[in-house]
């Protein structure tokens, strides 16, 4: 049975977010661009990081040697997938170069938006 919203999005000729709700690109949401043929072309809308400053720390994080960013992920948020949120927390575009270096700390944080009281 098809997804009544996705059905919707499809008749009014929107672009649709097929991603999953913990992606990172998730809540960029799509745009549409219409190519000089007339061609539709849907895409991601830019994903702004947010300033480390303004996530919650959960926990510090010391790098042992072998560490994996997923690992890591898996051990602390819970979701290998999540490997990115740390990378947001520790400002890096490389993220495996968070590992390289035994003894480093990393910040886990919670995602942007969400606050714990």
């Amino acid at each position: 049975m098809a997804d009544p919203l996705q059905t919707l999005l499809q008749a009014s000729s929107q672009p649709i977010n097929n991603l999953s709700p913990t992606s990172r690109y998730y809540p960029v949401g799509t745009a549409t661009f219409q190519k000089s043929d007339g061609t539709n072309v849907a895409y991601l809308r830019r994903r702004v990081i947010p300033p480390p400053e303004s996530l919650e720390l959960m926990q510090i994080y010391v790098v042992k040697e072998g560490d994996r960013l997923d690992n890591i992920a898996t051990a602390t948020i819970g979701d290998p997938g999540q490997f990115w949120q740390i990378a947001d927390a520790n400002v890096t575009i490389a993220p495996e170069e968070l590992t390289d270096h035994p003894g480093s700390v990393l910040r886990i944080t919670q995602p942007a938006g969400i606050r714990t009281f």
